[in-house]
């Protein structure tokens, strides 16, 4: 079931050049016509849905559509950034969370950059009554703190030191951790953490204040921020949903009305619970079956990579 939609009127013009530059958006269908194809087809008197408002089914189908955007639909987006001298970067619009974080080497290959779990940005606090009795030093009623820098971005004491740390680095330099054995052998081979036999550079997430936080190495350099969207597509400025530029792959059409069905359903009470559980195994087919789809697995690439499953892999 889906919505007819013409070809739009100068695709080509005479170079065989879109001006929109929106080639091959007709695999896709906005979800504003999902919502009136759905209308259409199950809501109304005699139908399964009766007496359900048009808010209803707006909010249970962004919420499908972002349920399917994480782990059905894999809506995958890349940034690509110089990092600055502050070595930060804020977070794009619409992140839910990152894919692979890399930078571009002068081949324009990509090398990947791994996330940094030993160090973190804690709020700095500002006067003497947010921390607790003793144990912190004090100029007046301000803590003594780090931050904010050129830019204007809060870093705490931890994250400075991280930042500040050369390539050459191979463990603490602090004489209070000369004695700790694990310190001093960190990025050294003999006992070195996997995670740690890499030259790539690391980055630190700052989830509080929505940005990113790279190591000095990587100052200058291009980086690439492949990261998840929810799908939903945003009015100028932020201010709320914009339907129309929210697109949904026909190949998971199906797929998103069985959620809307089985969500407008599911929260009416007087809902008969066998019929919740027949909806429910249809969303689930249906979800399973856009996965499929969606994977695109193609019978000659598939054998080429079976060819060299024979082959010894060299340590």
């Amino acid at each position: 079931m889906g919505v007819i939609r013409s070809a739009g009127a100068g695709y080509y013009d005479a170079d065989g050049i879109n001006n929109d530059n929106k080639y091959g958006d007709y695999r896709y269908i906005p979800l504003n016509e999902i919502i009136d194809s759905f209308n259409a087809a199950y809501v109304g008197e005699g139908k399964i849905c009766e007496k359900v408002t048009l808010n209803d089914v707006n909010f249970h189908a962004i919420r499908a559509l972002q349920e399917l955007s994480y782990d059905t639909l894999r809506c995958t987006k890349s940034w690509e950034i110089t990092v600055q001298s502050t070595l930060v970067a804020v977070m794009p619009i619409d992140y839910i969370n990152y894919v692979k974080l890399s930078w571009s080497d002068g081949n324009g290959i990509q090398r990947i950059i791994y996330p940094a779990s030993k160090t973190s940005n804690a709020r700095v606090a500002t006067t003497a009554n947010e921390l607790p009795s003793g144990g912190h030093t004090t100029s007046g009623d301000d803590i003594v703190e780090v931050g904010p820098d050129s830019d204007g971005n809060q870093i705490s004491a931890t994250l400075a030191k991280f930042n500040q740390q050369a390539d050459t680095d191979t463990g603490s330099t602090d004489a209070d951790e000369l004695n700790d054995e694990y310190g001093r052998l960190i990025g050294g081979r003999y006992g070195i953490d996997p995670q740690y036999a890499q030259a790539n550079g690391s980055f630190y997430i700052d989830h509080d204040k929505g940005k990113f936080h790279f190591s000095s190495n990587l100052s200058g350099k291009t980086v690439i921020i492949e990261y998840i969207s929810d799908g939903i597509a945003n009015t100028s400025g932020n201010a709320g949903i914009d339907l129309t530029n929210s697109m949904v792959p026909k190949l998971a059409e199906e797929a998103i009305y069985k959620h809307i069905l089985y969500g407008v359903l599911s929260a009416r009470k007087d809902t008969p619970g066998g019929l919740l559980g027949q909806l429910k195994r249809e969303r689930f087919a249906e979800t399973r079956k856009a996965k499929l789809r969606l994977s695109n697995i193609k019978l000659e690439e598939l054998t080429q990579i079976l060819r060299g499953s024979s082959k010894h892999i060299k340590h």
